[in-house]
């Protein structure tokens, strides 16, 4: 009776200590990451296009989501190539949006993705247009677009090639560029006046900050002062 009762205790003891069973957590799901929309590709109005009418018909081809998340698109459009200031800003699940604008102006859009969990993806690459004024016979060129050296880049040489590139709609305007160097912001030495060619090979000093711009200009009063572009010298 007495080995029993000690065989009854040391098996209530042994369940009572967990050994017929388990506290392991049951393995959870792994959670579904979400992936970004891809990049619109911009249609219309198409790039360096002279927009005849001030209400434009923006349209871009059609975003994937690897989720098969809603899609939204916002618009951008800013009368500089860099928006630092956006003139309008708008969300569509539409590809295609009308817009009013100014005439006589210069604009620059793009498009980006946003699925329905907010994430955005890539904006688009940017297109330029014109909206044309009333009783225009010229157009002033778009703001000129960096090539190099890129922004905030280090030059570890003692010369560099600043390369730009600028468009019009006027296409048979002859486009004349002056160029701006110094160390100051913005830069005030005049270096080249009246270039035709779209680069300048600039000597530089070791370990400055130097900012540069271009200023376009179609031989018929047409100007346009570019963006302050930037790079440091090692």
């Amino acid at each position: 009776m007495k080995k029993y009762i000690a065989g009854f205790l040391m098996s209530f003891m042994l369940c009572s200590c967990g050994g017929g069973g388990s506290d392991d957590t049951p393995p959870q799901p792994d959670e579904k990451l979400n992936t970004e929309p891809s990049t619109p590709l911009l249609l219309e109005p198409t790039n360096n296009k002279l927009c005849i009418d001030n209400t434009v018909a923006f349209k871009w081809d059609v975003a994937t989501d690897p989720e098969k998340d809603k899609i939204t698109y916002q618009i951008q459009i800013s009368k500089d190539n860099q928006f630092t200031k956006i003139e309008e800003t708008s969300s569509t699940e539409s590809t295609t949006k009308s817009i009013a604008l100014e005439k006589g102006v210069a604009y620059y859009w793009r498009v980006k993705a946003v699925d329905s969990k907010n994430l955005s993806g890539n904006y688009s690459s940017t297109y330029s247009f014109y909206t044309e004024g009333t009783g225009t016979v010229n157009h002033i060129p778009f703001s000129p677009e960096l090539i190099a050296p890129i922004t905030s880049s280090v030059i570890k040489t003692a010369t560099t090639t600043l390369e730009w590139n600028a468009s019009d709609v006027d296409v048979n305007d002859v486009l004349t560029y002056d160029v701006y160097l110094g160390t100051e912001n913005p830069p005030t030495t005049k270096v080249l006046e009246n270039q035709s060619a779209k680069t300048y090979n600039a000597t530089l000093e070791a370990s400055k900050n130097y900012y540069w711009k271009v200023v376009v200009k179609d031989g018929k009063g047409g100007v346009t002062v570019g963006q302050v572009w930037n790079f440091k010298t090692d």
